[in-house]
């Protein structure tokens, strides 16, 4: 017990160092934790409560495609209309002529982005 207690001390220590404020949450009370609560809810309903799968590989692919599409092509209204990619720096945004596109099927045909042809 006195190897944790100096454990809490350090790590208080590391976040005033830093100037980060902790927020402490309530165990098992979903409310608490606002922000992966969002982030279930997203892919609950923008992406589970559309699909079927089979099993856990095809319930782990799914998610996978899910998050390349959320995190590389879905726009973010919060982000100013920018992927998560875009706002952090690591893809560029791709200008495509408005005269020549096709529509590519993403996660199994649930999303759609528009690409050069």
């Amino acid at each position: 017990m006195h190897k944790i207690y100096k454990q809490n001390l350090a790590e208080e220590a590391n976040l005033r160092v830093l100037d980060i404020d902790e927020i402490k949450s309530v165990p098992n009370v979903p409310v608490s934790h606002p922000f992966v609560e969002r982030l279930i809810g997203t892919v609950r309903r923008e992406h589970l409560n559309q699909m079927i799968f089979w099993n856990e590989r095809d319930l782990q692919n799914k998610l996978n495609e899910f998050k390349q599409y959320y995190n590389a092509l879905r726009t973010h209204y919060s982000l100013d209309g920018q992927t998560p990619e875009e706002k952090a720096g690591d893809h560029p945004a791709e200008v495509i002529s408005l005269d020549d596109y096709r529509w590519k099927d993403h996660c199994r045909g649930l999303f759609q982005t528009p690409i050069a042809a």
